[in-house]
């Protein structure tokens, strides 16, 4: 790939085997359970027709990707200091984005990407639509290379200045934090509770939805399925489950947090701050210290005992708030850190560690004032009603629910 990002270039051709892939594993993910029924409904006759549509599927799942990549160009506007991307199909889109308000650039490498040897360049603006670009595929070198002219807000004039090393694509690097193994088991294991709880959910009310699916498909009684698991929760006691419940939670605790944060280190790049994680996707972030805004530091309980730190830095955005999922992808997580290393981050994107000023603590009326308004009265209202009336009083339970 050319190192001139002032020219309008392409990705990389392996980008159409990518791009291909997210696409037929789209489709392949909404109608997989159709596709099941197909095959188990329809007699060996069809069974043909059937393969023979997959693999239409695919054909014109390469055929897009192959359109997409001749459609897809970006380059650097040394003038104007802007990155442009120029995409689409049938409707021809171009996406103008100011350097100046580049918050980060995402440099990650899934299984496929890895196995290819390809990286994608994910960049996060700063604006009222947060919008973002995505490259599916670029090489190593010119990857690191785009990332650092896009944060560093200006372009060289000389090629020579945008060319990085094939040995060593990143230059000038400060290792200052480095979180081993044994500290992201002790992470996994005392924090993120509540989300290991909701994906258990999450999960179990799925499974039960696409069970209910299959047994409509293959016409099974319900009744039947309902006494057999019935039957097989009478031989298990309450403390047998309690206590397959909360290893399946630190299971799926200590999963997420090996997947997401496996051999993080954060560093110094030149002017930037460099976090790289990941198990199986790696995930490299370029962020610029004097656009993080918020930094946030906390710890629970066991965390305390353990001298661990969870700290988050936010990065300050135009215009409008960002909402939901884009306020989440705002939002860099760094774990595992003690405290001398929470000061040197903080050195490092404040330029010193804050002094700790007064505490100021809220007036008690704060906190009592709406607890008493909002949940004492409220129930005792209804528990009053409920004590008189006994067409109410059969919901009762629902204000212990309440409270």
């Amino acid at each position: 790939m050319n190192s001139d990002f002032s020219k309008p270039q392409r990705e990389s051709a392996f980008g159409i085997i990518v791009m291909a892939a997210h696409t037929a594993f789209k489709i392949g993910k909404a109608t997989f359970f159709l596709v099941i029924y197909a095959f188990v409904k329809m007699s060996a006759a069809y069974t043909a027709y059937v393969l023979l549509g997959v693999g239409v599927i695919i054909l014109l799942c390469v055929v897009f990707s192959y359109l997409w990549y001749l459609n897809f160009t970006f380059f650097l506007d040394k003038e104007k200091q802007e990155f442009v991307v120029n995409k689409g199909i049938l409707n021809r889109d171009q996406v103008i984005i100011q350097l100046d308000k580049i918050q980060q650039v995402n440099i990650n490498q899934n299984i496929l990407q890895k196995m290819i040897g390809v990286y994608g360049l994910k960049i996060d603006t700063a604006g009222t639509s947060g919008e973002e670009v995505s490259i599916k595929a670029i090489d190593e070198v010119s990857a690191y290379n785009l990332k650092e002219h896009l944060l560093k807000g200006k372009t060289e004039a000389t090629e020579h200045a945008n060319i990085l090393t094939d040995e060593l694509p990143i230059i000038d690097e400060v290792s200052f934090l480095r979180v081993s193994t044994w500290t992201l088991f002790k992470v996994g294991l005392t924090s993120n509770y509540g989300q290991s709880l909701t994906v258990i959910l999450v999960f179990v009310m799925y499974t039960v939805q696409e069970a209910r699916h299959i047994m409509d498909i293959f016409g099974l009684d319900k009744g039947a399925v309902q006494s057999t698991v019935l039957g097989l929760a009478t031989l298990f006691s309450v403390a047998v489950i309690v206590a397959i419940f909360l290893i399946v939670l630190l299971s799926i605790n200590l999963i997420r947090t090996f997947y997401r944060y496996f051999q993080l280190e954060v560093s110094q790049h030149k002017n930037s701050l460099l976090l790289s994680s990941g198990l199986i996707a790696k995930k490299n972030t370029l962020i610029n210290p004097t656009k993080v805004q918020i930094t946030k530091h906390s710890q629970n309980y066991f965390q305390k005992k353990l001298n661990l730190l969870n700290i988050s830095l936010k990065q300050a955005h135009f215009g409008e708030s960002k909402k939901g999922k884009e306020m989440q992808g705002n939002t860099l997580e760094i774990v595992g850190c003690d405290t001398f290393e929470r000061d040197e981050l903080l050195k490092m994107i404040l330029g010193q560690v804050p002094t700790i000023g007064k505490t100021f603590v809220p007036d008690w009326r704060f906190l009592n004032l709406p607890i008493f308004f909002k949940l004492i009265l409220p129930v005792t209202i209804f528990t009053i009603v409920a004590f008189n009336v006994p067409e109410v009083k059969p919901f009762l339970g629902f204000a212990a629910a309440y409270f």
